[in-house]
């Protein structure tokens, strides 16, 4: 019939619609643009302010921050508040006879506790006469001390008691912290040799003074040292 193509031997049609719409679809699969990547996860929310003030607040040191206070620098370099208005920065260290006086200082004080009934009281020494009669007594005697205290500094005569009556009772009270140990007191009192060797090592340690041999000569050059910080011997 005319107007109509042939068909083939195997009954194929080029021209089949069927088969010009799956090579289409084949087709269009092959150029269709592959998917698009997944968005990027988001980042993660900030922990809560109470969680990382918990956090912040944990088991690390905290770093110390600024300059070392004025107090602590002065511990430091050895340097402290007087604990008396007699005693200077400089731990068992003390200002002239004359600086005293200059100062208005006449007069030392301190505690003694009687070692039988307990009772306390305060005792003052005048400056100048009490210091100026030890002095004597040291300038006249201490070639032959031959750098020995003798039997009246190392066993001192105490204050009576006057609560209890008990002769030569009153024991002086001496501080714990070396620091605070009442030096120009017990100088003036002829009382240095209630101290303990420690004590007095520790205060020729202080002072640049010998400090090693028994307690007699330890406390000979603490005596030595305490008159030439007040006024040099001759």
């Amino acid at each position: 019939m005319e107007g109509k193509a042939p068909r083939g031997r195997d009954g194929d049609d080029d021209q089949d619609p069927l088969a010009l719409t799956l090579g289409s679809i084949y087709a269009a699969a092959d150029a269709a643009p592959a998917s698009p990547p997944p968005p990027p996860s988001p980042p993660p929310r900030a922990a809560p302010r109470s969680v990382r003030r918990r956090l912040n607040n944990g088991s690390a040191a905290r770093r110390p921050c600024g300059k070392p206070r004025d107090a602590d620098a002065a511990v430091d370099a050895g340097v402290q508040r007087p604990p008396f208005p007699w005693a200077t920065e400089r731990p068992a260290q003390h200002d002239t006879l004359e600086g005293l006086l200059r100062r208005g200082v006449t007069s030392v004080e301190g505690q003694a506790r009687c070692k039988r009934c307990s009772d306390r009281k305060t005792i003052e020494y005048d400056l100048e006469p009490k210091f100026r009669a030890l002095r004597d007594y040291v300038v006249a005697n201490r070639h032959a001390m031959n750098d020995r205290a003798p039997d009246v500094w190392m066993y001192p005569a105490l204050p009576d008691c006057d609560k209890c009556g008990n002769k030569g009772a009153m024991w002086p009270e001496i501080a714990a912290e070396k620091r605070e140990i009442n030096w120009l007191f017990l100088l003036l009192g002829q009382m240095l040799g209630c101290c303990t060797l420690e004590q007095l090592k520790y205060f020729c340690k202080k002072t640049g003074r010998h400090r090693t041999g028994a307690k007699n000569r330890v406390l000979y050059y603490a005596y030595i040292e305490m008159c030439n910080q007040l006024e040099p011997l001759d």
